[in-house]
């Protein structure tokens, strides 16, 4: 899953680059405070919510440092061939605003945050293309997510479901999302099937 956020204007993101969060305003892949090397922090791409509350590189995380990731799509890839992958725009079928189920930390460098997407199972939209689907928010839920006074992950499990299909929609965009240099607005321009990319799946099973 690479996310398109809204703020910092940027159509792609991707592990280690910065990316808005409410309420930490400086992220990137997020690495623990007790890891001893930051690259723990590419391997550790999404946090499985089923069991993120078990795992000691998002079980702090869980209980004490939730956010919100502001974004109006994320891209991922469907195979399309032995060595070709389709690239997808998914995201509200009105193209609005949202908010990803964020974990964050912090690493040995107090001024850097470090940010996870939490992921589910995949619903009907995107289970043809991905067998994890990233946690949006509903509306409502983001007040319980942000509760610094609930530090029960069970608390907050119910609201770590799919997102309603019938709200979304997905469509094919050109190649250039491959490469995270790439940022203008033909990045999200629905195009014809038949580009195909060899950009590798984002969401782990950590």
């Amino acid at each position: 899953m690479v996310l398109r956020a809204r703020k910092p204007q940027r159509s792609t993101s991707a592990p280690l680059l910065s990316v808005s969060c409410i309420w930490e305003p400086r992220i990137r892949q997020q690495c623990p405070y007790w890891a001893k090397d930051i690259s723990i922090g590419v391997r550790a791409i999404n946090a499985v919510s089923e069991t993120a509350a078990e795992k000691p590189v998002f079980r702090d995380s869980m209980r004490k440092r939730r956010c919100l990731i502001p974004a109006h799509g994320f891209y991922e890839w469907q195979r399309v061939g032995p060595k070709s992958k389709q690239p997808y725009n998914i995201g509200l079928a009105d193209d609005g605003l949202f908010a990803f189920a964020g974990l964050w930390d912090r690493w040995k460098d107090p001024t850097d945050s470090a940010i996870e997407s939490s992921t589910t199972e995949p619903n009907a939209l995107v289970r043809d293309v991905h067998d994890r689907i990233p946690v949006i928010l509903k509306k409502e839920d983001y007040d319980l997510w942000l509760d610094p006074g609930v530090t029960d992950p069970a608390k907050v499990a119910d609201v770590l479901k799919p997102f309603d299909a019938r709200l979304m929609r997905k469509y094919p965009v050109s190649t250039l999302v491959n490469k995270v240099e790439n940022d203008g607005p033909e990045c999200v321009q629905e195009i014809e099937i038949g580009t195909c990319s060899t950009q590798s799946n984002l969401f782990t099973t950590e």
